[in-house]
């Protein structure tokens, strides 16, 4: 390939998974693999480096317990208990990085080991934790998992900081537990600026992906497990003319989208927009709740500095919780709330991340704060904010609000994070509040989102404070170095099964990637493009990523020359301001960079590609596949 351009083509993550597994189980029913001698396969699904499989056979059903010992003292060990079995393929979870690990293996029968499994250091792109306090016991088995808002990687960190689990892909937005013991997050595949993954994925804490789901309208910020197993997922309609204001139910074990919500259905688009609002990303839902009390979706609209709750069946509007003012009349008689209580220190909520409803009822946020106002001339400064978590008590019969907790106010603009974060519901008056989008430019809270600053300026400093507090005092608090979309506090085992083995799948579809009609008259030429354009073409299983750099407003095509057709793709390569970043993963230090997805849904065959750069077509010596 040429000097200026690089081309690759690489399997879906499942699809390298797949093969490693498939390896390593070929090379456990060799067979000879005893507990004095067994089968050891460091980071088996080639994203955790944390984390190992240990194999081996037994004569006798017996159960199995899995030590993995501190550095210091007892306390800092992991352990499992795995159901007896007489074929032991064992996740070794919690490894400390660059550091000779002792692993103990104790049968129910009284044999024992202990391995040693040495792990490198982990990249520099992992956030560290900076401070920790807690007691020695307060976390007992879990960790402090924070998944990632920008280039950095989601870690899990214990009771001392010490980081014991981490992904060296980048996965998108929250981490949620789903009921049989794995997690469900956005996959690490870009797909749309700013921040939209092909979709939403099940993973275990070994790393291996078990499926991922595919959306037209790609995933962004949240999802939600129903009982029934299938998912909310929020996306949006790319054909439409805004973004961020759909969620969908898609079937777990096809993928396949069961029903959709339009919030352009149930709200006006132009009154009322918070600070951060615009025409194209009018609602920015950044939350769903599923209320199974009310049947209701419970929705977080960042950019109307409400929180709405809609009937599941008929999507009708049930309420809305936020500033009334701006707001059409006849929309605050019927659908808000009237402040009660201690009206003097109840503050609304503004640009609000991670909504959720308490088993009594009562709704739960982020307040982030963000401009702390609906009209321009009472905007606050950031240095002059402050953000929290807060809870409030409805009453929907009176349409009546009451505060009845917040923490974050007292303190001031440290604690304030402009974007991102979240809150959590243990118990009644056990809370934890994740302020995760802090960033300081010159000692003052930065004006702009953390995700736009320089990180390479030594006067910038992005950080994350996880607080929980009990009955009014605080248990944990956690600062890290860089931003974080939202933390959540899980053990690295659970009852179920930690490890299932066999292929992932690869559900849903993708869009087809719109073309453009016009095939402009311009000189095609056998020579390539000036090296300085960088051009990088990503190729996978489904679509392929086209990175180029170009000036501000230069004509810029994808061509794609078939035997079934052509297929010409518009590169838009003027300048876009993003009011919203909540996960800074996919920007570019250059903003004359830009990144172009094409799916491969619509394409079948072999298809060389083209670039039109204002007045010449170039040959860019490279051809896909679309089976």
């Amino acid at each position: 390939m040429s000097n200026c351009i690089t081309y690759t083509c690489e399997d879906h993550l499942i699809t390298s998974q797949a093969k490693a597994e498939k390896a390593f189980l070929a090379d456990f029913e060799k067979g000879g693999y005893t507990l004095e001698n067994p089968l050891v396969v460091e980071n088996p699904y080639l994203i955790n480096p944390l984390c190992a499989l240990v194999m081996f056979t037994t004569t006798e059903e017996v159960s199995v317990t899995v030590t993995v010992h501190g550095k210091r003292i007892q306390r800092e060990d992991l352990n499992h208990t795995f159901a007896a079995a007489k074929e032991h393929k064992l996740p070794i979870l919690g490894l400390y990085e660059d550091f000779d690990n002792k692993v103990e293996i104790k049968l129910s029968n009284g044999s024992s080991t202990t391995l040693t499994i040495k792990t490198a250091k982990l990249p520099a792109r992992v956030s560290r934790c900076r401070h920790i306090s807690t007691s020695i016991d307060y976390l007992k088995n879990d960790l402090m998992f924070l998944s990632t808002a920008g280039k950095n990687s989601p870690a899990a960190y214990d009771y001392k900081g010490d980081i014991r689990w981490v992904l060296t892909v980048n996965t998108m937005f929250d981490l949620k537990r789903a009921a049989n013991g794995n997690l469900l997050t956005g996959s690490p595949r870009f797909c749309r600026m700013p921040y939209n993954a092909t979709g939403l994925i099940e993973i275990d804490m070994l790393g291996k992906i078990y499926k991922e789901y595919r959306l037209p309208g790609n995933y962004h910020h949240d999802q939600w497990e129903m009982k029934d197993g299938n998912l909310l997922i929020l996306t949006q309609d790319f054909h439409s003319d805004t973004v961020e204001d759909q969620c969908v139910l898609v079937d777990r074990n096809t993928g396949e989208i069961l029903k959709t919500w339009d919030f352009k259905d149930v709200l006006p688009q132009d009154v009322a927009g918070s600070g951060s609002q615009d025409a194209h990303d009018w609602f920015h839902n950044n939350a769903v709740w599923y209320d199974e009390n009310t049947n209701a979706l419970v929705l977080s609209g960042r950019h109307q500095d409400a929180i709405i709750s809609i009937d599941y069946d008929s999507g009708k509007l049930n309420w809305i919780l936020g500033d009334p003012e701006g707001w059409p009349q006849e929309l605050v008689d019927k659908y808000f709330f009237t402040p009660v209580g201690d009206v003097e220190n109840f503050d609304w909520q503004y640009e609000q991340h991670a909504c959720l409803v308490t088993p009594t009822g009562d709704i739960m946020c982020f307040d982030n704060g963000q401009y702390r106002a609906k009209s321009k001339e009472n905007y606050l400064k950031n240095s002059e904010n402050f953000s929290r978590g807060v809870r409030y008590r409805i009453d929907t019969d009176k349409m009546e609000i009451e505060q009845v907790w917040q923490y974050g106010k007292e303190r001031g603009p440290e604690f304030f994070s402009p974007y991102i974060c979240n809150v959590e519901y243990y118990e009644e008056g056990h809370y934890m509040t994740h302020s995760g989008g802090i960033g300081y430019e010159n000692g003052l809270p930065a004006d702009s989102l953390g995700a736009f600053l320089d990180k390479k300026d030594p006067n910038v400093e992005l950080r994350s404070v996880t607080v929980e507090e009990k009955d009014g005092v605080v248990l944990y608090e956690m600062e890290t170095e860089g931003n974080f979309y939202r933390a959540e506090k899980l053990p690295l085992y659970h009852d179920g099964e930690n490890v299932t083995f066999g292929p992932g799948q690869l559900l849903g579809k993708l869009d087809v990637t719109p073309t453009f009609d016009t095939d402009p008259d311009v000189e095609e030429v056998n020579e390539l493009p000036d090296s300085w354009h960088n051009i990088i073409i990503e190729e996978d299983e489904d679509r392929f990523v086209f990175h180029g750099k170009f000036e501000r407003g230069t004509l810029a095509m994808l061509c794609l020359d078939g035997e079934e057709g052509k297929h010409n793709y518009f590169i838009n390569t003027a300048a876009v301001r993003h009011l919203a970043m909540c996960s800074g993963a996919f920007l570019e230090d250059d903003d004359r960079d830009v990144k172009f997805n094409v799916s491969k849904e619509g394409l079948k065959g072999r298809y060389t590609l083209k670039l039109i750069i204002n007045e010449k077509k170039y040959h860019l010596g490279v051809s896909i596949f679309a089976g």
